[in-house]
């Protein structure tokens, strides 16, 4: 893009909403080019791709993506584009199923024991809060935990 919008950086969950994306893209106009470094930083699966490209191609903005040295702006960039993007997704769902199958047989040797109980670690302290006369919510943001888990431990 020209001048204007600023280079933005965006940190968030695989799930979670993009603020930073959603601005970038409205702000584009005809003629733009909105450059990403790669493809997976981008979409989230080629659903999500082709929804970015569909809304990219309607205010007449290219992409760029700088690790494949890929462009949309012609034939042969779109096609890749479509070409990768499937491969990403395929590639994603792979690692996933490998991981469940690795969850699995560490579950049935008895050597998987899931994430860490924190709010349990945390039971001296939200107790010594609780006595204090702290609330049940400015203990969960005291200790880093949901008000849930100190309804639990108090």
């Amino acid at each position: 893009m020209g001048d204007g919008l600023p280079l933005t950086k965006e940190q968030t969950s695989s799930v979670g909403h993009r603020p930073a994306l959603s601005e970038a893209l409205e702000f584009c106009r005809d003629g733009d080019v909105f450059i990403v470094t790669k493809l997976d930083r981008l979409a989230r699966s080629v659903r999500h791709l082709g929804d970015i490209v569909e809304r990219l191609e309607a205010k007449g903005v290219g992409l760029r993506i700088l690790d494949l040295g890929l462009d949309t702006t012609n034939a042969t960039g779109k096609l890749m584009l479509n070409v990768l993007g499937s491969v990403a997704q395929f590639e994603r769902e792979m690692m996933l199923e490998r991981q469940r199958e690795g969850i699995a047989k560490a579950k049935a040797e008895g050597r998987y024991k899931g994430r860490s109980p924190t709010a349990q670690r945390m039971k001296p302290q939200a107790k010594e809060l609780a006595s204090q006369g702290m609330s049940k919510r400015q203990i969960a943001t005291e200790l880093g935990i949901s008000e849930r888990s100190v309804y639990r431990i108090v």
